[in-house]
């Protein structure tokens, strides 16, 4: 059954997904696998052969070599009981009889190699989060890794593994830096700039410490008087305009 977990843990596929697949459906000379069936326990008691969980999750995937490997192993047990010449059929995983294995079988036998191996107790979907681990944190592009995965959005995958992503995070603000600093020096800007005024009336001194970066600055009291002023002379032309109407109707 190890051949089994090559799959989950080689491509990232869902545990269902590794179950369901068919002779059909794999083109080892191609390295391509069509994920369009996943095997499930209804209330961990009837099998079922469904659908894979959402539209995306149904398509094609590539195979790594060690994947392949393991493919093919199984390919040659499969030809070993039958008649020469006969071409494969039914599921790739399944019992010594073909019927499909069951879920809960599979989960057992992880567990028992994980502790022959001294490994943390683990599910078998824990193969397909390790899976995205390994791809993210080898930088492959997340919408790269979204698409191995096939979520349905790369929003999806940002979500699941986005702690996964400290590197990005990093690339973004140091190419905002440079970026920055490209234009200072194109612009003959430095560090030592004075302070600037900005619309909202705060200073803003790039080479301060933060805590003095911004200070908000009080209006004149020359502005404050001329706005005064101002004010109450719209108030008394309306006044005034208001009374004539006034007397005009009386």
């Amino acid at each position: 059954m190890a051949d089994l977990f090559e799959l989950p843990l080689g491509t990232g596929m869902r545990r269902g997904e590794s179950l369901g697949p068919h002779r059909p459906d794999v083109h080892l000379a191609e390295r391509m696998l069509l994920v369009r069936w996943s095997l499930t326990a209804v209330n961990n008691n009837h099998l079922y052969l469904g659908r894979p969980k959402t539209k995306a999750s149904r398509n094609w995937m590539s195979l790594a070599p060690r994947v392949v490997a393991a493919l093919e192993r199984q390919a040659a047990l499969a030809r070993a009981g039958q008649p020469k010449g006969t071409p494969l059929e039914g599921l790739v995983f399944r019992r010594p009889d073909g019927s499909p294995l069951r879920p809960q079988g599979v989960l057992v036998e992880l567990r028992r190699h994980a502790a022959e191996l001294g490994l943390p107790r683990i599910g078998v979907h824990d193969l397909r989060h390790t899976a995205a681990t390994i791809m993210i944190s080898s930088r492959v592009p997340l919408a790269v890794a979204s698409k191995t995965l096939r979520h349905s959005t790369p929003a999806t995958t940002v979500n699941l593994y986005g702690h996964l992503l400290p590197h990005a995070a990093r690339n973004a603000v140091a190419a905002i830096g440079t970026a920055l600093e490209r234009a200072d020096h194109k612009h003959g800007h430095r560090r030592s700039w004075q302070s600037v005024r900005t619309a909202d009336g705060l200073n803003f001194r790039p080479g301060a410490p933060w805590r003095h970066r911004l200070s908000v600055h009080r209006v004149s009291s020359r502005r404050h008087h001329v706005s005064h002023e101002r004010s109450q002379r719209v108030c008394h032309h309306w006044q005034t305009r208001w009374s004539h109407r006034r007397d005009d109707r009386i």
